[in-house]
Protein backbone atom coordinates (compact mmCIF):
# COMPACT_ATOMS: atom_id res chain seq x y z
CA UNK A 1 0.00 0.00 0.00
CA UNK A 2 1.23 3.81 -0.84
CA UNK A 3 2.33 5.88 2.12
CA UNK A 4 0.28 8.89 1.95
CA UNK A 5 2.39 11.92 1.05
CA UNK A 6 2.54 14.32 4.10
CA UNK A 7 0.87 17.55 3.06
CA UNK A 8 3.06 20.19 2.56
CA UNK A 9 2.13 24.07 3.97
CA UNK A 10 3.27 27.03 2.10
CA UNK A 11 5.68 26.82 5.28
CA UNK A 12 7.16 23.40 3.94
CA UNK A 13 7.01 24.82 0.34
CA UNK A 14 9.20 28.30 0.90
CA UNK A 15 13.01 27.63 1.60
CA UNK A 16 13.96 27.53 4.83
CA UNK A 17 15.06 31.17 5.79
CA UNK A 18 19.10 32.40 5.66
CA UNK A 19 20.87 33.64 7.92
CA UNK A 20 21.30 36.93 8.11
CA UNK A 21 24.52 38.70 8.05
CA UNK A 22 26.07 39.87 11.67
CA UNK A 23 26.24 43.68 9.78
CA UNK A 24 22.50 43.85 8.87
CA UNK A 25 21.46 42.72 12.05
CA UNK A 26 23.86 45.14 13.65
CA UNK A 27 22.79 48.05 11.75
CA UNK A 28 18.65 47.48 12.42
CA UNK A 29 19.60 47.64 16.33
CA UNK A 30 21.38 50.71 16.02
CA UNK A 31 18.84 53.44 16.48
CA UNK A 32 17.43 56.26 14.19
CA UNK A 33 19.72 58.78 15.90
CA UNK A 34 23.14 56.83 15.85
CA UNK A 35 22.43 56.31 12.09
CA UNK A 36 22.02 59.88 10.73
CA UNK A 37 25.22 60.68 13.32
CA UNK A 38 27.28 57.97 11.23
CA UNK A 39 25.75 59.44 7.99
CA UNK A 40 26.93 62.79 8.90
CA UNK A 41 30.33 61.67 10.00
CA UNK A 42 30.16 60.12 6.26
CA UNK A 43 29.78 63.05 4.97
CA UNK A 44 31.87 65.53 6.45
CA UNK A 45 34.92 63.17 5.68
CA UNK A 46 33.79 62.97 2.07
CA UNK A 47 33.51 67.26 2.05
CA UNK A 48 36.80 67.83 4.05
CA UNK A 49 38.53 65.34 0.88
CA UNK A 50 36.98 67.57 -1.40
CA UNK A 51 37.88 70.61 0.30
CA UNK A 52 40.71 71.28 -2.50
CA UNK A 53 37.87 71.85 -5.04
CA UNK A 54 35.26 73.17 -3.27
CA UNK A 55 36.75 76.11 -1.40
CA UNK A 56 36.09 79.43 -3.62
CA UNK A 57 39.46 80.94 -2.49
CA UNK A 58 43.34 80.14 -1.74
CA UNK A 59 43.25 80.19 1.97
CA UNK A 60 46.20 82.12 2.42
CA UNK A 61 45.90 84.68 -0.26
CA UNK A 62 44.18 88.03 0.33
CA UNK A 63 40.59 88.46 -1.71
CA UNK A 64 39.19 91.33 -0.58
CA UNK A 65 38.90 94.34 1.60
CA UNK A 66 39.79 93.44 5.42
CA UNK A 67 37.14 93.08 8.43
CA UNK A 68 34.20 92.37 5.60
CA UNK A 69 31.38 90.67 7.51
CA UNK A 70 29.38 87.66 6.82
CA UNK A 71 27.26 88.12 3.46
CA UNK A 72 29.00 91.35 2.03
CA UNK A 73 30.95 90.16 -0.87
CA UNK A 74 31.71 86.98 1.62
CA UNK A 75 29.95 84.54 2.71
CA UNK A 76 31.80 84.34 6.04
CA UNK A 77 33.44 87.39 5.98
CA UNK A 78 37.13 88.54 5.43
CA UNK A 79 40.05 88.56 7.90
CA UNK A 80 42.56 90.79 8.97
CA UNK A 81 43.99 91.02 5.75
CA UNK A 82 41.14 90.22 3.29
CA UNK A 83 41.32 86.65 3.26
CA UNK A 84 38.35 84.69 2.96
CA UNK A 85 37.09 82.98 6.00
CA UNK A 86 34.89 80.50 4.51
CA UNK A 87 37.60 79.20 2.49
CA UNK A 88 40.26 79.27 5.60
CA UNK A 89 37.59 77.45 7.95
CA UNK A 90 37.26 74.70 5.16
CA UNK A 91 40.92 73.96 5.03
CA UNK A 92 41.56 74.44 8.88
CA UNK A 93 38.36 71.96 8.82
CA UNK A 94 40.52 69.58 6.54
CA UNK A 95 43.46 69.89 8.32
CA UNK A 96 42.22 69.10 11.92
CA UNK A 97 40.14 66.06 10.72
CA UNK A 98 42.92 64.33 8.77
CA UNK A 99 45.42 65.18 11.54
CA UNK A 100 43.27 63.31 13.94
CA UNK A 101 43.09 60.26 11.48
CA UNK A 102 46.97 60.53 11.58
CA UNK A 103 47.41 60.25 14.60
CA UNK A 104 44.59 57.41 15.63
CA UNK A 105 46.43 55.83 12.92
CA UNK A 106 49.57 55.83 14.03
CA UNK A 107 48.39 55.26 17.92
CA UNK A 108 46.38 52.14 16.65
CA UNK A 109 49.58 50.69 14.87
CA UNK A 110 51.87 51.43 17.57
CA UNK A 111 49.75 50.62 20.67
CA UNK A 112 48.25 47.78 19.12
CA UNK A 113 50.87 46.01 17.92
CA UNK A 114 52.87 46.73 21.60
CA UNK A 115 49.42 45.34 23.31
CA UNK A 116 49.10 42.29 20.81
CA UNK A 117 52.89 41.37 21.70
CA UNK A 118 52.48 41.95 25.32
CA UNK A 119 48.68 40.43 25.75
CA UNK A 120 49.96 37.13 23.21
CA UNK A 121 53.46 36.59 25.08
CA UNK A 122 53.02 37.10 28.71
CA UNK A 123 56.16 36.75 31.14
CA UNK A 124 58.43 39.65 31.32
CA UNK A 125 57.88 40.50 27.82
CA UNK A 126 54.14 41.23 29.09
CA UNK A 127 55.52 43.18 31.94
CA UNK A 128 58.36 44.84 30.65
CA UNK A 129 56.34 46.99 27.71
CA UNK A 130 53.46 47.24 30.48
CA UNK A 131 55.81 48.86 32.43
CA UNK A 132 56.90 51.57 29.79
CA UNK A 133 52.96 52.00 28.88
CA UNK A 134 52.47 53.00 32.51
CA UNK A 135 55.49 55.43 32.23
CA UNK A 136 53.81 57.16 29.18
CA UNK A 137 50.18 57.28 30.80
CA UNK A 138 51.91 58.48 34.37
CA UNK A 139 53.04 61.56 32.60
CA UNK A 140 50.81 64.63 32.04
CA UNK A 141 49.91 63.87 28.74
CA UNK A 142 49.26 67.38 27.68
CA UNK A 143 51.96 68.75 29.21
CA UNK A 144 54.26 66.11 27.55
CA UNK A 145 53.07 67.23 23.93
CA UNK A 146 53.66 71.06 24.74
CA UNK A 147 57.17 70.16 26.05
CA UNK A 148 57.79 67.94 22.69
CA UNK A 149 56.27 70.78 20.49
CA UNK A 150 58.37 73.56 22.39
CA UNK A 151 61.33 71.23 22.01
CA UNK A 152 61.13 70.47 18.29
CA UNK A 153 59.82 73.85 17.33
CA UNK A 154 56.00 74.40 16.05
CA UNK A 155 54.68 72.96 13.41
CA UNK A 156 51.83 70.75 12.28
CA UNK A 157 54.40 67.50 12.17
CA UNK A 158 55.96 68.15 15.00
CA UNK A 159 51.99 68.47 16.55
CA UNK A 160 51.38 65.56 15.41
CA UNK A 161 54.29 63.63 16.64
CA UNK A 162 53.90 65.13 20.03
CA UNK A 163 50.18 63.89 20.27
CA UNK A 164 51.15 60.92 18.74
CA UNK A 165 53.71 59.87 21.81
CA UNK A 166 51.10 60.61 24.62
CA UNK A 167 48.16 58.82 22.65
CA UNK A 168 49.39 55.43 21.82
CA UNK A 169 49.74 54.01 25.47
CA UNK A 170 45.59 54.18 25.58
CA UNK A 171 45.39 51.57 22.90
CA UNK A 172 48.41 49.41 23.95
CA UNK A 173 46.14 49.41 27.43
CA UNK A 174 42.90 48.63 25.16
CA UNK A 175 44.78 45.83 23.26
CA UNK A 176 46.68 43.72 25.73
CA UNK A 177 43.47 43.84 27.67
CA UNK A 178 41.12 42.25 24.73
CA UNK A 179 44.12 39.48 24.42
CA UNK A 180 44.48 38.52 27.56
CA UNK A 181 41.08 37.85 27.82
CA UNK A 182 40.58 35.74 25.25
CA UNK A 183 43.53 33.98 25.75
CA UNK A 184 41.92 31.35 27.93
CA UNK A 185 38.99 30.43 25.36
CA UNK A 186 38.77 26.87 24.01
CA UNK A 187 39.44 28.14 20.28
CA UNK A 188 42.88 29.24 21.46
CA UNK A 189 43.58 26.23 23.78
CA UNK A 190 42.47 24.34 20.51
CA UNK A 191 44.74 26.29 18.42
CA UNK A 192 47.62 25.76 21.00
CA UNK A 193 46.76 22.01 20.84
CA UNK A 194 47.20 21.31 17.57
CA UNK A 195 50.71 23.12 17.59
CA UNK A 196 49.71 26.33 16.02
CA UNK A 197 53.13 28.53 16.80
CA UNK A 198 52.03 31.96 19.01
CA UNK A 199 53.20 34.44 16.17
CA UNK A 200 49.84 32.85 13.83
CA UNK A 201 48.26 32.46 17.03
CA UNK A 202 48.29 36.06 17.40
CA UNK A 203 47.74 37.47 14.29
CA UNK A 204 44.95 34.89 13.38
CA UNK A 205 43.20 33.89 16.61
CA UNK A 206 43.83 36.61 18.87
CA UNK A 207 43.69 39.74 16.88
CA UNK A 208 40.76 39.52 15.43
CA UNK A 209 39.08 39.40 18.08
CA UNK A 210 40.01 42.70 19.69
CA UNK A 211 39.71 44.48 16.48
CA UNK A 212 36.45 45.38 17.56
CA UNK A 213 37.17 47.07 21.08
CA UNK A 214 40.04 49.00 18.96
CA UNK A 215 37.74 50.64 16.30
CA UNK A 216 34.91 51.56 18.54
CA UNK A 217 37.77 53.73 21.12
CA UNK A 218 39.37 55.01 17.47
CA UNK A 219 35.71 55.87 16.91
CA UNK A 220 35.27 57.63 20.10
CA UNK A 221 38.84 59.11 20.04
CA UNK A 222 38.38 61.41 17.09
CA UNK A 223 36.41 64.38 18.73
CA UNK A 224 39.04 64.13 21.72
CA UNK A 225 41.71 64.62 19.00
CA UNK A 226 40.38 67.73 17.42
CA UNK A 227 40.00 69.49 20.58
CA UNK A 228 43.50 68.84 21.69
CA UNK A 229 44.81 69.41 18.38
CA UNK A 230 42.72 72.72 18.64
CA UNK A 231 43.63 73.57 21.59
CA UNK A 232 47.45 73.21 20.66
CA UNK A 233 47.07 75.39 17.79
CA UNK A 234 44.93 78.21 19.71
CA UNK A 235 48.50 77.87 21.93
CA UNK A 236 50.52 78.85 18.73
CA UNK A 237 52.04 75.25 18.68
CA UNK A 238 50.82 74.47 15.45
CA UNK A 239 51.87 75.45 11.77
CA UNK A 240 52.97 78.89 11.28
CA UNK A 241 50.86 81.64 10.28
CA UNK A 242 49.26 81.78 7.33
CA UNK A 243 48.38 78.28 7.26
CA UNK A 244 44.84 77.77 8.05
CA UNK A 245 44.60 76.03 11.42
CA UNK A 246 41.33 76.52 13.31
CA UNK A 247 42.79 76.75 16.67
CA UNK A 248 45.62 79.44 15.73
CA UNK A 249 43.13 81.52 13.63
CA UNK A 250 40.25 81.79 16.56
CA UNK A 251 43.53 83.21 19.09
CA UNK A 252 44.63 85.55 16.25
CA UNK A 253 41.32 87.12 16.18
CA UNK A 254 40.28 87.08 19.67
CA UNK A 255 41.60 90.19 20.49
CA UNK A 256 39.05 91.43 17.93
CA UNK A 257 36.26 89.66 19.10
CA UNK A 258 33.84 92.58 20.03
CA UNK A 259 34.33 95.03 16.73
CA UNK A 260 35.00 92.07 14.41
CA UNK A 261 33.14 88.76 16.07
CA UNK A 262 32.83 86.60 13.30
CA UNK A 263 36.63 86.12 12.99
CA UNK A 264 37.21 84.14 16.27
CA UNK A 265 34.13 83.43 16.77
CA UNK A 266 33.27 81.12 13.18
CA UNK A 267 36.57 78.89 13.71
CA UNK A 268 35.78 77.83 17.20
CA UNK A 269 31.99 76.73 15.24
CA UNK A 270 33.97 74.67 13.04
CA UNK A 271 35.72 73.10 15.93
CA UNK A 272 32.24 72.33 17.70
CA UNK A 273 30.66 70.80 15.06
CA UNK A 274 33.59 68.71 13.71
CA UNK A 275 33.98 67.17 17.73
CA UNK A 276 30.11 67.02 17.90
CA UNK A 277 29.57 65.06 14.89
CA UNK A 278 32.96 62.89 15.64
CA UNK A 279 31.59 62.04 19.41
CA UNK A 280 27.99 61.45 17.97
CA UNK A 281 29.52 58.49 15.04
CA UNK A 282 31.73 57.49 17.71
CA UNK A 283 28.47 56.48 20.63
CA UNK A 284 26.93 55.03 17.27
CA UNK A 285 29.72 53.09 16.35
CA UNK A 286 29.78 52.01 19.61
CA UNK A 287 26.30 50.75 19.67
CA UNK A 288 26.87 49.19 16.03
CA UNK A 289 30.14 47.09 17.03
CA UNK A 290 30.15 46.85 20.73
CA UNK A 291 26.47 45.33 21.62
CA UNK A 292 27.67 42.41 18.28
Amino acid sequence: MALAEPALGPLALSSPPRRRSALRMAVRRVSIGDRIALGAFVALTAFVILVPWLAPYDPVKPVGTSYLPPGEGFLLGTDEVGRDLLSRVMWGMRTSWFAAFVVIATGVLIGGLIGLIAGSAGGWIDGLLMRVTDLFLALPGPVLAIAVVAALGPSLQNTLIAVGIVWWPFYARIMRGEVWAMRSRPHLEAARLAGVGPVRRAWRHLLPGAIPSMVVTASLDVGNLVLTLAGLSFLGLGAPAPAPELGAMAARGLPQLLEHWWIPVIPGIAVFLLALVANLAGDGMRDLIGDR
